[in-house]
């Protein structure tokens, strides 16, 4: 997954384009842009290192978003990220390009999103793609698709996390000034940011939270130190970060754990601990199922990314 490719032909969103070039041409990837000819995104000229054709030689291709979901993407385009594909490499799209994923045949059978906004024309168009419209981004391993905007960061980011390891993803998101980790299971619309000011019910209680992490939370005491009942804690995690109490204090316990093992020489026993999973049993299931190897391995494999 060493070498990047952003396909680019007219007709691209210059958002999400330039959003894969902020967070893969840092030094981490071989980068390049990929395309038929010089490209005109919005106001910008783009002129292509590669033809499409050279896709093929890709670790990683990333369709930025179409702009127009009426007009079917360049034929050229679509066969050159099918040949990519077939010859191996790893394909994710940012928003709307997710129409040029399914125009290839690559999301039948596959779960997949896009922008809400157009996912209901996603899926009368596509019947074979089951398409989500609530979550953030999905991961089916050789294809990835992402919502809008922000969410493509989100998928561009859990890449370099799959790849590097979360210090690495970590850094890179605080170079860009960004969240270092949304879940890909999200939900794409909130009522309301993540808060950070004193006077919001939630204000004081996140930080509380992630300094005991170590301690075994439930809902009651969230629910206590908030000083509201469980039901209107659960009201206000929905409104506010997209998913449940328990499910967001998970995810904070699993992001700990992959910091320590990258960055400690700690025992499994000794993180499941650390991060409020008990036993060792148990960080390693919900781990599993959560980054989707088993912590050993993790640690085998960033490890050498986070010394270097």
């Amino acid at each position: 997954m060493s070498t990047v490719a952003l396909a680019a032909t007219d007709g691209m969103l210059q958002f999400e384009l330039s959003i894969a070039h902020e967070v893969f041409d840092t030094g981490l990837y071989e980068f390049g842009v990929y395309g038929s000819k010089p490209v005109r995104v919005g106001r910008f000229l783009l002129e292509p290192d590669h033809g499409l054709g050279d896709l093929e030689r890709a670790g990683t291709v990333i369709v930025p978003g179409w702009a127009d979901i009426d007009v079917d993407p360049p034929s050229d385009l679509v066969e050159a990220v099918r040949a990519a594909h077939e010859a191996g490499a790893r394909v994710a799209s940012l928003c709307t390009g997710a129409f040029v994923l399914a125009a290839a045949g690559l999301l039948d059978g596959r779960r997949a999103t896009t922008h809400w906004a157009h996912t209901d024309v996603l899926a009368a168009r596509f019947p074979l793609v089951e398409v989500d419209p609530d979550v953030l981004y999905v991961d089916n391993g050789s294809v990835l698709t992402s919502a809008g905007k922000a969410a493509a960061m989100d998928l561009c980011l859990h890449l370099v996390r799959s790849d590097h390891g979360s210090a690495v993803a970590n850094t890179v998101a605080r170079r860009l000034v960004v969240p270092p980790h949304r879940a890909g299971g999200q939900a794409q619309f909130v009522t309301a940011p993540v808060p950070e000011q004193d006077d919001h019910p939630l204000g004081g209680l996140l930080p509380w939270i992630t300094e005991r992490l170590d301690r075994p939370l439930t809902v009651e005491d969230l629910a206590r130190h908030a000083n509201m009942s469980s039901r209107n804690l659960a009201r206000h995690f929905r409104s506010a970060t997209g998913t449940t109490p328990l499910r967001w204090l998970l995810t904070q316990r699993i992001r700990r754990a992959q910091e320590l093992l990258e960055r400690t020489d700690d025992s499994v026993d000794l993180i499941a601990e650390a991060t409020g999973m008990g036993t060792a049993a148990t960080l390693r299931r919900h781990f599993n199922r959560t980054v989707g190897v088993p912590p050993d391995s993790y640690r085998r494999t960033f490890r050498a990314a986070v010394e270097r």
